[in-house]
């Protein structure tokens, strides 16, 4: 099923030089379709699922570190999705609960770090920032895993 992720602003890497109005995501199961104006989109897929949310959606993040500490390594790993987490880097998974834990979320696990992007055939790891930097969403490989309330 597709989804159009749309949001007042557009950020198609995390620092690129300036976010783009109008603009949405196309989803479809766990991979990025299409990027482009909302007003298109819809057009091109009349009958989508449309998520509009406040603030700015970009690629979710990558960490790079250890994961915070938590009672559990669930915990641990939802600690990363509601900052808008995506990816965390292998090396710092020696623990089997938490790379389990991780695994069970869909959070991608990168052997080296990389400027998370928005590009047509990668991956469906996104999250909405609002003004004041908090994460109000992520989506990871296509399923919201975290919004606040």
């Amino acid at each position: 099923m597709h989804t159009l992720h749309t949001a007042p602003l557009l950020r198609r890497t995390v620092d690129d030089g300036g976010p783009l109005p109008g603009w949405a995501v196309l989803v479809d199961g766990d991979r990025i379709e299409a990027l482009g104006p909302v007003e298109e989109l819809t057009q091109a897929y009349p009958m989508v699922r449309v998520r509009r949310w406040p603030g700015t959606l970009g690629p979710a993040l990558v960490h790079d570190g250890p994961l915070p500490p938590a009672p559990s390594p669930r915990e641990r790993v939802h600690a990363l999705l509601r900052v808008g987490v995506g990816a965390v880097l292998a090396a710092h998974l020696t623990d089997p609960a938490v790379r389990a834990a991780v695994t069970r979320n869909d959070v991608a696990v990168l052997d080296v770090a990389r400027p998370p992007v928005l590009a047509a055939g990668d991956r469906a790891d996104l999250a909405v920032f609002a003004d004041d930097g908090r994460c109000l969403a992520t989506i990871v490989a296509g399923r919201l895993v975290h919004r606040r309330a």
